[in-house]
């Protein structure tokens, strides 16, 4: 058996009252936003619970966030962090958060080639996430391997052997799994036979 968790990165910092002075594109600001105090807090404690003590490799998206939660769960291991750019969150394409519409969240998930602009839709956001977790699984046989990277991508992912809707549960095989409601470090235990067929799927809760 593999044993794959799916993790969402902890709590984002964001700034409500301060300027930010930056010609970063919204993009790139989203990119390296840091984890807030209590992100820190909840990651490191997250990762020092028994269901993590026996990890062998560690994959991360390049968002700040995503490396900052997998860093707690490497130290604790004492193994390295891996990063691909392809675990990263979906694209919006947009130039200001006033151009986001107010449905786009519920649209994305409803049509598979919405998108915005420069953006990505649902199929081009599975297509890297499905990629990039299959070369991950290939070269991991028989190990026990965390990927810590964002809600939206890992529930296109999760379409791949799941019925997904926007804000309501998820189910495997007609079986509910998942209420649907991300909460930071929310967390998939999936495990895979000897051809790499997918088992089981489980929402951890801590």
């Amino acid at each position: 058996m593999t044993t794959v968790y799916l993790l969402r990165h902890s709590e984002g910092f964001r700034s409500l009252e301060g300027k930010y002075l930056t010609n970063d594109s919204i993009q790139l600001i989203n990119e390296k936003s840091p984890l807030s105090v209590h992100g820190e807090k909840l990651a490191e404690s997250i990762s020092l619970k028994d269901e993590f003590q026996n990890i062998d490799v560690i994959w991360t998206s390049n968002y700040v966030r995503a490396i900052a939660t997998a860093k707690y769960f490497a130290i604790n291991n004492n193994i390295k962090v891996n990063i691909d750019d392809r675990l990263g969150e979906r694209k919006q394409g947009i130039n200001s958060w006033s151009e986001l519409p107010e449905n786009f969240e519920k649209k994305q998930f409803e049509d598979e080639n919405y998108k915005l602009g420069y953006g990505e839709n649902q199929n081009e956001v599975r297509e890297r996430m499905e990629n990039v977790f299959n070369e991950i699984l290939n070269n991991n046989l028989h190990k026990t391997i965390l990927i810590v990277s964002h809600s939206t991508a890992l529930a296109f992912l999760l379409k791949k052997w799941c019925m997904v809707n926007y804000n309501k549960p998820y189910y495997y095989q007609n079986k509910l799994f998942f209420d649907g409601n991300w909460n930071y470090c929310e967390t998939f235990k999936l495990l895979f036979d000897e051809n790499n067929n997918l088992v089981s799927i489980e929402n951890i809760k801590f």
